[in-house]
């Protein structure tokens, strides 16, 4: 193979030959073969689709995923960050999606992705005039709260699915437990990047334990051919205002998710501030690629954070050599062999992997709040939102007062509570007590300040800030969780 210098690597624009490039690649569609695949299964579950359908949105997933990684990685005009950004099926509108198609049907979904899509891909290029208003304490709570309306999805999957006639069964849940432990060994045992496979590695053994005990659904290989093409326009896309403002409040917070995302790996990737036209290009990449995606009947796509952790961990940042991974994703889509394999996956196998998934969102949630600091102010803002994003959605007969449409998008959606609740609480709380937050001699934020802060508040708070909190770091971990994002 033609030698090339190591440091190309690390370049974005570095001169990587292409077979060489391909490893790197292929390493990135590893660490997110499942989450970007994991969200589709557990939608058209709830929809109660079939398992040709389900495989058709599979190999629509992969070609999705390809695209938008690539137009991420080479802009079209102004849509897209020109940035080693990895881009796949979100898993922060797997709740609300669920809700809207076992009640309106998959169709009603398709129409407001695509709607809701076009709406984040405008806000998206105008992104500077508003992304202010989304604080590190709002972004940290939204995640927080999407981790908290996964468990119930995946404690579902874990069980054997919706609606089955052997919920709980004994052998659903030997499925489900023998991937969650799989899973969790790999990962206490694995070392440095091969982490990123634990998922991956839980799924194999699950689907492996799964064949012997017989409970592999072998329908969907029956006259599978060796190529296919992804279906354009598999559903007819309706429209029901009720589920467009629930999707576009979350493609809200998806768009706040990205923009961690964006900011992350510029910072540990490339070691700088991230620039302005990056952040509204990956914006309006995450919006209008969500919309061609519903035309493929697939869910909303978004940037991956655990790719940006394996920026983090290798500092590799060429575009060429991502590129790689997202064309051969692009050409996976053409092999239904993958999708049907996957589709046969049962349902308690993927809930076993995917439990731990949503748990690491929620700590990965708590972490956000750690850095964005404890301060009277913020944890004013988190509690409130929590509470009554989660306390509320929890009793839905309080929304009974509302009009039909408020309940629509509130009354079963704590994520879409919790964000509009942070973003209102952020905009009036006054900021006097974070006049103590000014970074420190030492450079520090939010430990010492965070505490002085607490102290000026009155005793009679009803929250109140612990004494000592660690300095957040001034760069975000960008392992922690998908936003998943997976």
């Amino acid at each position: 193979m033609k030698p090339f210098a190591t440091e190309e690597l690390f370049k974005l624009d570095g001169d990587i030959p292409l077979l060489r490039a391909v490893p790197y690649g292929v390493q990135h569609i590893l660490a997110m073969f499942v989450a970007n695949l994991a969200p589709i299964v557990i939608v058209a579950g709830a929809a109660g689709l079939g398992t040709d359908q389900t495989g058709s949105l599979i190999q629509s997933a992969m070609l999705i995923a390809g695209i938008g990684t690539l137009i991420q990685l080479f802009p079209l005009g102004r849509i897209g960050s020109g940035l080693p950004i990895v881009m796949g099926i979100s898993f922060t509108f797997v709740t609300v999606l669920c809700g809207i198609v076992a009640t309106y049907g998959y169709s009603t979904a398709i129409g407001a992705i695509m709607v809701g899509g076009i709406i984040e891909g405008v806000l998206g290029l105008f992104a500077k005039y508003w992304r202010r208003i989304i604080s590190p304490i709002v972004a940290a709570v939204v995640v927080t709260s999407i981790g908290f309306s996964l468990l119930g999805v995946g404690a579902t999957s874990f069980g054997g699915g919706s609606g089955v006639p052997d919920f709980g069964s004994p052998q659903n849940l030997a499925l489900g437990t023998v991937s969650l432990v799989s899973c969790l060994v790999f990962q206490v045992l694995a070392k440095g990047k091969a982490k990123q496979l634990s998922v991956l590695f839980g799924l194999v053994i699950g689907y492996v334990v799964a064949l012997f005990m017989g409970a592999v659904d072998f329908s969907g290989f029956a006259g599978m051919q060796l190529f296919a093409l992804p279906q354009l326009m598999p559903f007819t896309p309706e429209f029901n205002l009720g589920a467009i403002v629930s999707v576009t409040l979350i493609f809200l917070v998806s768009a706040t998710e990205t923009i961690g995302d964006t900011s992350a790996l510029t910072m540990v990737g490339l070691n700088r501030e991230v620039k302005e036209k990056e952040l509204t290009g990956s914006i309006a990449c995450d919006g209008f690629v969500s919309s061609l995606s519903a035309c493929f009947g697939c869910l909303p796509i978004t940037s991956f954070s655990q790719n940006v952790g394996l920026v983090a961990m290798t500092k590799v940042v060429n575009r060429r050599a991502i590129a790689t991974g997202a064309v051969i994703m692009v050409l996976a889509a053409f092999l239904p062999v993958i999708s049907v394999v996957f589709s046969s996956l049962p349902e308690a196998v993927l809930g076993g992997c995917t439990i731990m998934m949503f748990g690491n969102i929620i700590v990965s949630g708590f972490q956000m709040i750690a850095r964005a600091g404890f301060t009277q102010r913020n944890i004013t803002i988190a509690a409130l939102s929590l509470a009554v994003g989660i306390g509320f959605t929890q009793a839905s007969a309080l929304f009974a007062v509302f009009p039909e449409i408020v309940q629509s998008v509130f009354a079963q959606n704590c994520v879409a509570v919790v964000f509009l609740v942070a973003v209102v609480a952020n905009l009036v709380l006054p900021r006097d007590a974070e006049a103590g937050d000014a970074p420190d001699a030492a450079g520090e934020r939010g430990g010492a300040a965070s505490a002085a802060a607490a102290a000026s508040v009155p005793a009679a708070a009803s929250v109140s800030a612990p004494d000592r909190v660690p300095a957040p770091s001034s760069a975000p971990d960008a392992e922690e969780g998908e936003l998943a994002r997976a």
